[in-house]
């Protein structure tokens, strides 16, 4: 998802205590291939979430349309879960989909019973966790994933902390690959030197990018 803030300082990414409280707005994300393709979901319309646009979406899963097929992804900020859902309907095996936002993350799970996550019916299956961002990557306890989606919010330079636990923790496995939105206005830190720049297009505000992993780093088994 794409999450517009202004310019200000970073907000903490623990769960706010005010998560939980009933939310009156809705927002909505259409599922746009796959095996849930024209589904519609509702999600909590809080903390300034929206939706990765249709259009980036399909330029995104074109890129990664050989490489979907039974991959294990990670979807960093999902807010809506438009990368991490679309993934799973597009092939992927299993989502992990992170958001410190409780609301967030109870959407996420109902949305995923809804849509039949896991059931046999050719998508995968999505485990949702309700932690930061940051802190989750900041311990690896399991294995490596082939895919990693992260948009984080703007404004708040969160790619210059992301960007090295990825690369101490070894997140990625060695092949994978890492998909980055920015603003189109600020230049984001260099990546990590075993990321090579596969793709990249800018769209109105927003830059997004493609990185292929050429070798693992970081942390061994």
């Amino acid at each position: 998802m794409t999450r517009r803030k202004p310019a200000g300082p970073r907000l903490s990414n623990k769960p706010s205590k005010g998560a939980t409280a009933k939310q009156t707005a809705m927002g909505e994300l259409r599922i746009i291939g796959g095996e849930w393709r024209s589904r519609k979901l509702r999600f909590p319309d809080v903390g300034g979430v929206r939706p990765t646009p249709a259009r980036t979406r399909e330029t995104l899963f074109n890129w990664l349309a050989f490489h979907l097929a039974g991959s294990d992804c990670l979807d960093l900020f999902a807010g809506s879960g438009a990368l991490g859902l679309e993934a799973l309907s597009r092939g992927a095996a299993h989502a992990t989909l992170i958001d410190n936002n409780a609301a967030l993350a109870t959407a996420l799970r109902d949305n995923l019973r809804l849509l039949g996550s896991g059931s046999g019916s050719g998508s995968g299956s999505g485990t949702v966790v309700c932690t930061g961002s940051d802190a989750y990557l900041s311990q690896r306890t399991r294995q490596p994933y082939d895919i990693i989606f992260m948009d984080p919010p703007f404004r708040q330079d969160w790619l210059t902390t992301l960007f090295p636990l990825l690369e101490i923790q070894g997140w990625l496995k060695p092949g994978g690959w890492v998909y980055v939105e920015h603003e189109s206005d600020i230049e984001a830190p260099a990546a990590p030197a075993n990321w090579q720049l596969h793709r990249q297009k800018t769209a109105g505000q927003v830059t997004y990018c493609l990185y292929r992993v050429s070798h693992a780093a970081g942390r061994s088994e």
